[in-house]
């Protein structure tokens, strides 16, 4: 199979091409890895590769929706038995997983063929991909660009083309982030929608959701029909629709009622290339019918405290994480193992009081119940996914050493001000990537609905491919003008 035919399918037509016999699973994954090798030591999106497992994918043609479809899982929160798992650190350097997450069993069963694990930033503590133990990922648009984060290598490899769709995670716009920097569809589902376990019941106490970024809407809508349920005992539960949701992706959503917000939560005015592609969507939304109007959301509480409670809650899950990798690991915690600002992440959560914990879920609480009446008022909710065009790379973490916890998060949040609300309320939301800058790199757009109601964003979602495609669009770095 030539790499330009393989670069042409979606994760669906790829599956289809194998189900009409047009292809064998086998000269799938032979693509996938001439892809990776091609384009890899460009981005350095993949860590990390090894032979699939195509013994059963015969047996799973007619059932499975992804039969023989190369995939990629992210370096953390799921785990695959016999392989590594070390969440983009030193301290974890090495370490294998002993059994196959839940996910990584609903992973199995839609058929994906998992051929390697791509990069995140230290314990994905980060919305850009330079971690110390693999270095940056590289931007296919623009290789001195960010390809955000923490799902960074997860979206470098699928905008590349090395896979049509890969695993990854999103506790403050992990997915979102990386899909809108690099030109893709990225879906954080509903909180209670996708399982965890069983070795963590939350992630961040339920501000972390897992999915995928994906080229089309359908792959994303598919992948979460294949993947949505949980596991017994799951602290959260969210039950799935009487209907697919890969059926939704060519419903018309009907006309919403869609706020835009123009300035993030902290004040940040977005990017002159940015807001241009704000009010382009707004035309195109508004031209598809939907009713659009200017908002100013509140959290219900100052920037600061929003702030100062996610990294109370986000610092101190971390300490149990790094504890356990450390025992486990037989190294010491310390500069030689982690990075500046993991460290000190760390260690904030080590001051971090039962009490300090309770005040920070109460400020999750607040927030999410302005958030609950703003969706009373509004189907959907509309803004830039970021304020600015991708960041240099290196930029992320200059004077990293001098921030605390909360300095961190704050630098976090700087980059990223738009996507926190949806993990902190547990809200469906989407970056689509809707426009495009002068230099030629992608801008994605946000969109946000009610808890539990993913089906108007995969609705919308659809309605926006058809009427503004962008899966012809090509970064340089692509492996389909590769020869073989």
């Amino acid at each position: 199979m030539q790499l330009h035919e393989y670069t042409s399918f979606d994760g669906l037509g790829l599956a289809q091409l194998l189900r009409d016999g047009d292809v064998s699973a086998a000269e799938l994954h032979d693509a996938a890895a001439r892809a990776c090798a091609a384009v890899n030591p460009l981005i350095n999106a993949v860590v990390e590769l090894w032979p699939a497992d195509l013994t059963a994918i015969d047996s799973t043609l007619s059932t499975a929706p992804f039969a023989g479809v190369p995939f990629l899982i992210k370096d953390v929160a799921v785990t695959m038995a016999g392989r590594r798992s070390e969440a983009g650190s030193r301290l974890g350097a090495g370490h294998v997983a002993a059994f196959d997450s839940h996910l990584m069993t609903q992973f199995r069963a839609a058929g994906l063929a998992t051929f390697g694990r791509t990069s995140t930033p230290e314990m994905a503590f980060a919305t850009t991909t330079e971690p110390v133990l693999y270095g940056a990922t590289r931007n296919p648009w623009n290789l001195s660009l960010s390809a955000g984060g923490s799902s960074g290598g997860a979206a470098a490899a699928v905008a590349a083309g090395i896979v049509p769709l890969a695993h990854a995670t999103d506790a403050a716009g992990s997915i979102r982030v990386p899909a809108a920097s690099t030109g893709l569809f990225g879906l954080k589902p509903s909180r209670g929608r996708v399982s965890n376990g069983p070795a963590m019941d939350e992630i961040f106490s339920g501000l972390g959701v897992q999915l995928g970024v994906s080229r089309t809407v359908r792959d994303s809508a598919a992948l979460l029909d294949a993947v949505q349920g949980v596991m017994a005992g799951e602290p959260y539960v969210t039950n799935p629709p009487g209907h697919s949701w890969l059926s939704q992706v060519g419903v018309a959503p009907g006309k919403l009622r869609i706020g835009v917000q123009r300035a993030a939560c902290n004040g940040a005015r977005p990017a002159p290339a940015v807001e241009a592609a704000l009010d382009a969507t707004v035309r195109l939304l508004e031209s598809l019918g939907h009713h659009v109007e200017e908002v100013s959301p509140a959290l219900g509480v100052s920037w600061e405290a929003f702030v100062h409670a996610n990294a109370g809650i986000w610092c101190a899950n971390l300490v149990p994480w790094i504890d356990g990798l450390a025992r486990e690991s037989g190294r010491a915690v310390s500069l030689d193992t982690l990075e500046a600002a993991t460290l000190a992440c760390y260690r904030h959560g080590q001051t971090v009081s039962a009490v300090d914990f309770v005040a920070a879920l109460d400020v999750r609480n607040t927030v999410t119940r302005h958030a609950g009446a703003l969706f009373g008022q509004y189907d959907v909710l509309l803004t830039p996914t970021l304020p600015d065009m991708p960041w240099q790379l290196g930029r992320y973490g200059e004077k990293e050493d001098q921030l605390d916890g909360v300095g961190w998060t704050a630098r976090l949040f700087e980059h990223s001000p738009y996507t926190p609300l949806a993990n902190v309320a547990g809200l469906p939301a989407m970056s689509v990537p809707l426009g495009m800058s002068n230099e030629g790199v992608p801008i994605g757009m946000q969109f946000m609905a009610g808890y539990a109601k993913d089906g108007v964003l995969l609705r919308l979602a659809g309605q926006l491919e058809r009427a503004a495609p962008w899966v012809q669009q090509r970064p340089p770095v692509w492996a389909g003008n590769f020869s073989n």
